[in-house]
């Protein structure tokens, strides 16, 4: 039997980053949403060892790519001694700010725990991911979540009223930003990496109303600091978004990708194709509704 599982992404409306940690992270607030831009997984089990395959051959299919990790670390939970192969088809950009490899993790975990007969719990599947990456965690579920903590502190939310109808669109760049590179450089932004706690339950206050304008204007991103002076054309995108209409646009995570928000998914077309007219036809794009 072979499982087929579509692995999504996410954007941040909000990263707030708090401070440095003795421990080396970052103390954060954010609010993730789910985005239905997806890879997808096809796991089957196998007499045995463990066989990871991928479309995309620029990634590593050993211990270097998280769904190995996550596969023989669920294994070696379970203690299962029976193999499992698994083919990753990528679509989702990678270094992209969108989560796709942390999207991979947990839907490998997901799938391999369905595979098997569900022999670990949800707290145990959530116990796994928070070990492997931050982000990954959020994934196991599929609703907006405040992430606290280092990010793996997720607290699962009702979809928000001022999305409701709303389209996201997509601009991956076609360069990536090291999460790493981004995070040891906002040591020249103090102000961005000390925020002030309490962002993100006025975020959240705000998008549970109807007005998405009026909460647009409170998504943030500490990472911005450092990414947009490196990288300016990111900024360029996101003046012609707002000028041509956006309700909202930030970068998503650590970059590179931008997202705007529009109240419709026609509005969301026609500044895609807005955006191509000035900025041309190399970049990644995608346009789809919000799940709600």
């Amino acid at each position: 039997m072979t499982l087929e599982k579509k692995s999504p992404c996410k954007v941040n409306l909000l990263l707030n980053i708090l401070g440095k940690r003795a421990d080396g992270f970052h103390e954060l607030e954010t609010v993730m949403h789910p985005v239905n831009v997806f890879d997808e997984l096809s796991l089957a089990r196998v007499t045995r060892g463990f066989h990871l395959t991928c479309s995309d051959p620029t990634l590593p299919t050993d211990s270097g790519n998280l769904v190995h990790r996550a596969g023989m670390l669920f294994l070696q939970k379970t203690e299962i001694r029976d193999g499992v192969r698994i083919h990753l088809e990528k679509k989702i950009p990678l270094a992209a700010g969108l989560g796709g490899g942390s999207g991979n993790a947990a839907t490998t975990l997901l799938g391999l725990n369905e595979i098997f007969g569900k022999p670990l719990s949800t707290k145990a599947l959530y116990d796994i991911a928070a070990t492997l990456g931050s982000d990954i965690p959020f994934f196991l579920q599929t609703k907006p979540a405040l992430g606290t903590g280092r990010g793996e502190k997720i607290e699962p939310l009702d979809f928000f009223p001022a999305l409701r109808g709303a389209a996201i669109f997509l601009i991956h760049p076609g360069f990536g930003i090291s999460t790493p590179w981004a995070y040891q450089n906002l040591a020249r932004f103090p102000t961005a990496l000390n925020g002030t706690t309490g962002r993100a339950q006025k975020l959240i206050s705000l998008l549970q109303t109807p007005d998405l304008r009026a909460a647009g204007k409170e998504f943030y991103n500490s990472l911005e600091a450092p990414a947009l002076e490196k990288y300016p054309l990111l900024a360029l995108f996101q003046d012609f978004l707002r000028q041509n209409g956006a309700a909202a646009t930030l970068m998503s995570g650590s970059g590179s990708t931008t997202f705007a928000l529009a109240e419709s998914l026609a509005a969301a077309e026609q500044l895609r194709e807005q955006f191509k007219t000035k900025f041309g036809e190399t970049h990644w794009t995608a346009v789809v509704p919000l799940p709600h």
